[in-house]
């Protein structure tokens, strides 16, 4: 196994937690109040666009199980590859998490998220079946772009990175309000066990819902990009 890619997975996918989810913490994601709300998603959307060309010319820059799980399906990288991309990206996770455990903790700075930045149900009146909906069609729709950009049919030149991250951006816009937009199960389950260290067991009950449903919608959009490209 290559340990470049897994290496740059891992520092991927960390930096994706430590921001994104230090943001949330930070300034909190309250929809009425606006400002933290928009933050948090351009800072998901920022460290896309900054790993892309950073890491993405070592690994592919995934740094999302949902998308390796597409780029899986449609023949980009083999089943062993797969899993290996998974624990990297979970792993970084879980380092970037506690590095925003020492931070938050060791300087007595309150978390607005109450847990991490962890996902939750709270916006969709806590329904499984709504926030399956929710994950599956975000991540469908952020996955395809990713898999239109980067296909060999693509021509987006050196805008590529730019193209995801503001898709991840736009998808976090509709999402945070909703169920904090996970579209992504590596940077759901570091945080979710995290905030149990906390007390709060609210997102490990519902975690399944952020592991289960953006793999079906990158599953989903590998299939569709297959369909249309002819594969």
């Amino acid at each position: 196994m290559d340990m470049k890619k897994l290496t740059a997975e891992f520092v991927g996918t960390m930096t994706l937690v430590l921001v994104g989810c230090g943001t949330a913490m930070l300034v909190g994601c309250d929809a009425a109040s606006g400002c933290g709300y928009i933050l948090t998603a351009f800072a998901f959307g920022l460290v896309i666009v900054g790993m892309a060309y950073c890491v993405g010319n070592v690994s592919g820059c995934h740094i999302n199980p949902a998308v390796s799980l597409a780029c899986f399906i449609d023949g980009r990288m083999k089943l062993k590859e797969f899993f290996a991309y998974c624990v990297a990206q979970i792993c970084g996770a879980f380092v970037g998490t506690a590095f925003l455990w020492l931070i938050f903790k060791g300087a007595g700075i309150e978390d607005k998220t109450g847990g991490y930045g962890a996902n939750g149900l709270k916006g969709v009146n806590n329904s499984n079946f709504v926030g399956i909906i929710v994950e599956f069609l975000l991540t469908f729709i952020f996955v395809l772009v990713i898999l239109g950009v980067t296909s060999e049919k693509g021509n987006h030149g050196s805008f590529g990175g730019i193209i995801i991250g503001f898709s991840l951006v736009m998808v976090h816009i509709l999402g945070i309000g909703l169920t904090g937009t996970s579209v992504n199960p590596a940077r759901s389950i570091a945080p979710a066990v995290f905030a149990t260290f906390d007390g709060n067991f609210e997102p490990i009950r519902t975690l399944w819902v952020f592991v289960v449903a953006p793999l079906c919608g990158g599953g989903m959009a590998a299939f569709v990009h297959k369909l249309w490209e002819g594969k």
